[in-house]
């Protein structure tokens, strides 16, 4: 597998070479079209103005302020022209938690908790133990939706489904680890956070991809999406399984897209959808839009059964 990529130290990410391919030519007309306002303010704070002929290619315009929305199309044309290029056209998306550990790891810790003999810590890495089984259970699902898509490809489409993560650590490891393990292709939607936020290695290397902002990187969780499972997680989980919900609800998805949570205990815990029901803030009938599963023998039959009709589709 290869090593952990290095983050970059500016915020420009998006490759040159693309900014200077023809599929990068809304960018450059974006960044033509805004760049005299640029040269303006930099006059106006007494800067040095250099003109320079590719505005894309000019880094202090490219981190400016002013090229913000040119930066937001680089980096949403870049991820659509390199998955389209590469045959990525649908998804299994896997949202889920940061910190759950696999089973080698959080045994490692329950160890260490124990030879420091702090009560509290060793209550936390039993905890950890006992959730590492999403992890498991993650990294299976991947590996059986991948092998599934590899076994009813085409010569067109040789994997029609790839498992798609936000390409970090833990629930998100073990999809893109599950697809590896198969010998499948998986997408990672990484994005620059100030802590914890690496690619885990198990991303294929093309299909790695940056982001600064949230709301361009959601765009391509769901605009290839067939289906979602979403593991035990925490705020970012539930930021990303309640626009999904509320996107469909407000028929913003057109496409007919399978929600599962998986842990049913975890998520009737965490939300009261009953509850919500008896106010009247939502309908019996939404809750149509999800089900849920606590076994990869369950998610796997409701995922296979519903993405059949976009693999007819397919082929």
């Amino acid at each position: 597998m290869p090593h952990q990529q290095r983050r970059p130290d500016r915020k420009n990410f998006v490759p040159r070479e693309f900014l200077l391919s023809p599929e990068a030519q809304p960018v450059r007309v974006v960044a033509e079209s805004v760049y005299p306002f640029y040269l303006r303010a930099c006059e106006r704070r007494g800067d040095k103005v250099e003109l320079c002929p590719i505005p894309a290619l000019d880094d202090a315009y490219m981190n400016s302020h002013e090229a913000r929305w040119v930066r937001i199309l680089a980096e949403t044309t870049y991820a659509q022209v390199k998955m389209k290029s590469l045959g990525v056209h649908n998804t299994v998306v896997f949202f889920g938690s940061a910190q759950i550990l696999c089973a080698r790891e959080a045994t490692e810790r329950l160890n260490e908790a124990r030879e420091s003999g702090e009560a509290g810590a060793v209550v936390r890495a039993e905890k950890l133990l006992e959730v590492s089984s999403f992890y498991e259970d993650a990294r299976q699902l991947a590996a059986r939706i991948t092998s599934w898509a590899l076994d009813n490809g085409t010569p067109e489409s040789p994997q029609p489904f790839a498992v798609c993560t936000g390409g970090g650590p833990s629930i998100m490891e073990a999809g893109n680890r599950g697809a590896a393990d198969v010998g499948g292709k998986s997408v990672g939607l990484n994005i620059y956070l100030p802590h914890e936020q690496d690619p885990n290695p198990f991303i294929s290397p093309e299909l790695n991809f940056q982001f600064h902002y949230f709301f361009t990187r959601k765009f391509h969780f769901l605009y290839r999406a067939k289906a979602l499972v979403v593991f035990p997680g925490g705020y970012g989980s539930l930021d990303e399984l309640f626009e999904i919900l509320n996107l469909i609800k407000t028929r913003k998805v057109i496409k007919q897209v399978k929600v599962i949570l998986y842990g049913s205990t975890f998520w009737k815990n965490v939300i009261n959808f009953d509850y919500m029901i008896e106010y009247g803030t939502i309908s019996a009938q939404d809750l149509e839009m999800l089900s849920y599963a606590d076994t990869v023998d369950d998610a796997y039959g409701k995922l296979t059964a519903h993405l059949q009709r976009y693999l007819r589709r397919e082929k």
